[in-house]
């Protein structure tokens, strides 16, 4: 199951960059967190795929989604400019940044190959 981050848990569970300036990841496992918008149909149409992953990959990763107009100062940290955007955060590396709406096996090869995760 997807989670909906607020500023507040995105703190707790992702990084909190109110307190380091430096990326210091807080999650226990690798982390892949989409940048959404209710309007926006590329979205809409990944919104099932990583709904998918987060079964396929349960405790293994998790999956998170942060709704940019609600949230606009953690879109603002990240500079979002276009949605979709994905996060993927491994837990001992920098987080990479993928923009746009990534078919399945992309993003299947990027959670092995980023997050150093298999199915």
């Amino acid at each position: 199951m997807t989670e909906n981050l607020t500023k507040n848990s995105f703190l707790k569970k992702v990084f909190n960059f109110e307190e380091n300036k430096e990326w210091k990841f807080e999650g226990d496992k690798p982390a892949l967190i989409d940048f959404y918008a209710d309007w926006c149909g590329p979205c809409k149409m990944l919104a099932p795929i990583l709904e998918q992953l987060s079964e396929e990959y349960d405790g293994k990763i998790n999956i998170y989604k942060i709704d940019t107009e609600a949230e606009q100062e953690l879109s603002a940290a990240f500079g979002i400019r276009s949605i979709p955007s994905m996060l993927f955060c491994p837990v001992d590396e920098q987080p990479q940044m993928a923009n746009g709406a990534l078919p399945k096996a992309e993003l299947e090869r990027v959670i092995a190959d980023v997050l150093k995760v298999k199915k």
